[in-house]
C-alpha cells in the first residue's frame, strides 16, 4: 500500500507525466530507495521546467495542494525552486527546476525507473544511487557540514551501493561541485576507500 507521503508524491509526478514534463526525485525518497529507510516531512523533485508548465500544474493540482502561481513563474525564470503543499496532509514537495549546470541535466540524464511500491505497482523516476551522494554531499557543504542527517544519508547509500556505484562519475562530479574533498571522508568512514 502506498504510504501517504508517497501517494502524495505520485499525484504531483502525474501531473508532470501528463504535462511531459521530466523529472527525478532525490533527496530522502531517493535515500531510501538506494540506501537507508528514515522518515521524511518532505520530498525533493528535480524538474525541467519551463514557463508553459506553470498554469497548467497549478490548474491540474487544484484545491488538493497550495501552489502559488507567481512563486512558480519566478523559480522557473530564476531556476530556483519552489514548494508545493498538500492541504490535507501538509506533505510538501518542493520542486528544484533544473539548472543550466552539468549537474542537474545529469541527474535528469541518469535518472532510473524504479518501483517504490508493488500494491498498487508504482514506479517513478529517483535520481540515481551516485547522484544521491552528490545531492547530498553538496547540500552537507552549502549547509556548512553540520547536518547530521544529510551525511547519515550519504554514509547508508555508500554503504549498501557499495561496489554498485559508478567511481569515476562520483570523482569526477565530485570534482565538478567542490565536494571531493568531503566525499573522500564519507569513503573512510564507510570503509568503502580504495586501497
Amino acid at each position: 500500500m502506498l504510504t501517504e507521503p508517497l501517494a502524495v508524491v505520485c499525484q504531483v509526478v502525474d501531473v508532470l507525466d501528463d504535462l511531459g514534463v521530466p523529472y527525478a526525485i532525490g533527496s530522502s525518497l531517493a535515500s531510501a530507495v538506494h540506501g537507508v529507510m528514515r522518515a521524511t516531512m518532505d520530498a525533493d523533485l528535480v524538474a525541467d521546467m519551463r514557463p508553459e508548465h506553470a498554469a497548467p500544474l497549478v490548474h491540474a493540482l487544484g484545491s488538493a495542494f497550495y501552489a502559488d502561481l507567481e512563486a512558480i513563474q519566478a523559480a522557473i525564470h530564476h531556476r530556483a525552486s519552489f514548494n508545493l503543499i498538500h492541504l490535507e496532509t501538509m506533505f510538501k514537495v518542493d520542486m528544484f527546476v533544473a539548472k543550466s549546470r552539468p549537474f542537474e541535466r545529469s541527474q535528469l540524464a541518469r535518472r532510473g525507473l524504479e518501483t517504490v511500491s508493488s500494491d498498487p505497482e508504482r514506479r517513478l523516476y529517483i535520481i540515481s544511487a551516485e547522484d544521491v551522494v552528490l545531492a547530498k554531499l553538496d547540500w552537507y557543504r552549502l549547509g556548512g557540514g553540520t547536518s547530521d542527517r544529510q551525511w547519515r544519508d550519504i554514509l547508508g547509500v555508500l554503504s549498501v551501493q557499495g561496489e554498485r556505484l559508478d567511481r569515476d562519475y562520483l570523482q569526477r562530479m565530485a570534482k565538478e561541485l567542490k565536494v571531493s574533498n568531503l566525499l573522500q571522508r564519507a569513503y573512510q568512514e564507510t570503509g568503502t576507500a580504495k586501497r
